[in-house]
């Protein structure tokens, strides 16, 4: 049946949405790659909230989605800008989401690392580095606790209190040095958090990567990799090939990769990737073809989805997140597309019916037809007669 989707000047175009969804073999674990997949968390539709209050969770769909990415072999990367960290997720539901989703991935037996930060504590004029460390040392604390890998996570309270590159090197040295297990540090850069700007005590990239690299190479027993979310391809490589033997590079990056995992003669990235959230069935896939030698059909899955992520992830970068909610709402791992701090209402209807039609048009819906439905829903809510 035709769907009339809206496109940005007003008018309507008309789509055929297919019948059946992809295929996907499952298996083994991975061989060749670790993988992670950033997870969102799944509003309670029903909690009497404001977009500024407390963050309401529904902990049944909430875990029932990490147990999906579980089953096809995926790690979750708990608690990170995916779940809404900084962006409606409170540090006290955070922390109670770390110690649920530890909890059961040592149920069914899945690998999971958890954000570190420091968002329980708003930076002011008098905030000092000592405040920054004791907020990373109470998250990373509970992470601890948990079982759970620790991410240690870019801090808005650091980049705002630091006067430059030895703060980074004091704090995180302070950190590695306590860490009880090698921990993966996370550069996430401004075009996913504004206050983020001038990370590692320089907005110059290559004086900002010296420090960081800097930080590694004191501690790389405790560096266990990085994660890299800048959206530069070149710049990633040339920072993976100057890493420490034995750290990994975990690829952030949700425009450039395929061919970042792909790699070169002189090495590759692992991955951890808020794109494999809406991908997951699909990017197993295709990391299990890429664990057989044939780089070319891992390619051949995964590059044709680069379009549907570089969609989501547009300018402004941040709220890609509703994005990632809409398509899970469709496919439906929730019964609706309500999110946390209201922020289903950050992206446009025009947005919302191109994502459809591209996840689509890859077959990532599990159900067409219920996908199909709740899209019509969505329109008719917008207006959009059929």
């Amino acid at each position: 049946m035709t769907l009339h989707l809206p496109n940005p000047d007003g008018t309507l175009r008309a789509y055929e949405p297919r019948s059946e969804p992809m295929t996907v073999s499952g298996g083994s674990a991975f061989t060749s790659r670790t993988v992670f997949s950033a997870a969102h968390v799944v509003a309670d539709p029903f909690a009497d909230t404001t977009p500024d209050g407390p963050a309401a969770v529904d902990w049944d769909a909430t875990l029932a989605f990490r147990r999906h990415l579980w089953s096809h072999g995926l790690g979750v990367a708990e608690a990170m800008d995916t779940a809404q960290r900084g962006m409606g997720l409170d540090w006290p539901t955070a922390a109670e989401l770390i110690r649920r989703s530890a909890a059961e991935a040592k149920r069914a037996g899945g690998r999971i690392a958890c954000g570190v930060g420091t968002d329980q504590l708003t930076a002011t004029a008098t905030t000092t580095l000592a405040e920054v460390r004791t907020a990373y040392e109470e998250q990373l604390a509970v992470v601890e606790e948990s079982g759970a890998q620790a991410i240690l996570m870019a801090s808005r309270a650091l980049a705002a209190t630091a006067q430059g590159p030895d703060d980074y090197l004091d704090v995180y040295g302070h950190l590695l040095r306590q860490a009880t297990e090698p921990v993966i540090l996370h550069w996430l850069g401004p075009m996913f958090d504004p206050a983020l700007e001038g990370y590692w005590g320089s907005s110059d990239l290559d004086a900002a990567t010296d420090t960081f690299l800097e930080v590694i190479a004191a501690h790389p027993d405790k560096v266990d990799g990085i994660k890299v979310s800048l959206l530069d391809a070149r710049r990633e490589v040339d920072l993976r090939r100057r890493l420490p033997q034995g750290v990994r590079c975990y690829t952030g990056d949700d425009f450039n990769y395929p061919e970042l995992i792909a790699g070169d003669d002189q090495g590759f990235s692992h991955a951890l990737l808020g794109i494999f959230d809406p991908l997951g069935p699909l990017a197993a896939e295709a990391v299990r073809v890429l664990d057989t030698g044939n780089v070319d059909g891992f390619r051949e899955l995964l590059d044709p989805t680069v379009e549907l992520s570089r969609h989501l992830f547009q300018t402004p970068t941040r709220y890609y997140k509703t994005g990632v909610v809409f398509l899970a709402w469709l496919s439906g791992h929730q019964s609706h597309f309500t999110m946390v701090g209201g922020l289903q209402s950050a992206r446009s209807l025009p947005h919302f019916a191109r994502a459809y039609e591209l996840a689509d048009g890859l077959g990532l819906f599990p159900d067409p037809k219920l996908a199909q439905e709740r899209m019509r829903n969505l329109l008719s809510l917008y207006g959009v007669n059929q």
